[in-house]
């Protein structure tokens, strides 16, 4: 008797192929950054306190992202079908579990499904895996009907050639900036922010005899007559920054609490910004090609300045070996991950927009920054 082959339903061609580019979109975006896809696995075994994996959160990172990809490759290719169908039906159940988990307590308020390309909020993620899920139940369940004429090595070679040019692509973002970067601090972006003339501040006070609550708006009110001060009382403040628009969260500070963010960030001239978020774990060579850049620009109108999360006695022990004569500020940890994928990374600004961010391993040589400041 001869089988007669069952072809691949329409409907279920249509849901693998939109399954694998949901698959190879989200991959792709994570693996252009990879760093930032370890920072959210940290998150993820903080949380849960898987604390023994913490050593092995990139290389997690990597096998999350690479097994996605193929999967992704697999289904819209369908090469190896029968796999793939099982891949995406285990990695759905177990991300539609973990992405609820992380709907109902609010472990982490990221989960970073789709890097920084696209933001959504824990529960928009859990929806969009309820449909994914139900995808890979119906892709699972008509497996059989998905299978490619081409010989089994030669699937298994395509897919070990098209994930070893995947990984390689991780490895260059990772080694130098990603090179699509959907962060707030991409070249190009204005990082001024914007409306803080209007910002208000009321003050509520009381009248000690008759209890009536006037508001005012500060400094518009009789603060300096004796009599009106001693017939009321503060009662509250609140302040109305609705039309504030802030580009960033980066808060700059000297040792004694002073803010320096706006002069920095908005300095109207060239300004060098040298990210460290950890200074015991900067690499060195760009700690020593960074000292470079700013003897060059040392006697010149540039700004320089480093931003560390690091305590002042971390950053004495090192200012000899690395040869820290320039400003240094504090600065939180995530703001400067957030800024630049790398420890040391470097900034350049003019008037608060970003011109070039430069990883450690690609930090210009002192005789290319004239060129790159007369440009």
């Amino acid at each position: 008797m001869i089988r007669r082959k069952v072809s691949e339903p329409l409907i279920v061609k249509a849901i693998r192929i939109i399954t694998g580019i949901v698959f190879i979109f989200s991959s792709v975006v994570k693996g252009v950054d990879p760093l930032g896809t370890d920072y959210r696995v940290i998150d993820y075994l903080d949380a849960y306190g898987w604390y023994f994996l913490m050593d092995y959160s990139f290389i997690i990172s990597i096998l999350l992202i690479s097994a996605e990809f193929l999967i992704g490759v697999a289904l819209l290719f369908k090469l190896r079908s029968r796999l793939a169908a099982l891949g995406v039906l285990l990695i759905m159940a177990y991300f539609t579990v973990v992405t609820y988990i992380d709907a109902r307590y609010e472990l982490v308020p990221d989960c970073g499904c789709f890097g920084d390309a696209v933001k959504l909020t824990n529960w928009e993620t859990f929806y969009k895996n309820i449909v994914l899920m139900i995808f890979a139940i119906i892709i699972f369940v008509y497996r059989s009907r998905m299978a490619m004429k081409m010989r089994i090595w030669l699937q298994f070679a395509l897919l070990a050639i098209m994930l070893g040019l995947f990984n390689w692509f991780m490895m260059y973002n990772y080694a130098h900036l990603p090179v699509w970067d959907f962060r707030d601090w991409k070249v190009g972006n204005d990082m001024k922010s914007t409306g803080q003339e209007t910002v208000i501040s009321y003050l509520a006070y009381k009248n000690k005899e008759t209890g009536e609550i006037k508001e005012y708006i500060s400094p518009d009110y009789p603060w300096n007559d004796s009599v009106w001060m001693s017939e009321w009382e503060f009662v509250n403040q609140r302040i109305d920054d609705s039309k504030l628009v802030l580009k960033h969260g980066l808060i700059i500070e000297d040792e004694e609490g002073n803010n320096y963010t706006n002069e920095i960030v908005e300095n109207p001239g060239y300004q060098f910004i040298l990210s460290v978020y950890d200074i015991q774990e900067a690499d060195p060579a760009g700690m020593k090609k960074a000292t470079e850049v700013y003897r060059q620009i040392m006697d010149s109108d540039v700004g320089f300045a480093m931003l560390t999360s690091s305590d002042n006695e971390e950053v004495n022990s090192y200012s000899g070996k690395y040869g820290i004569d320039y400003d240094v500020y504090l600065a939180d940890d995530i703001e400067l991950k957030a800024m630049i994928r790398s420890n040391p990374g470097m900034v350049l600004l003019k008037n608060g927009v970003v011109l070039k961010k430069w990883h450690h391993n690609d930090i210009p040589e002192p005789d290319e920054v004239k060129g790159i400041l007369s440009q």
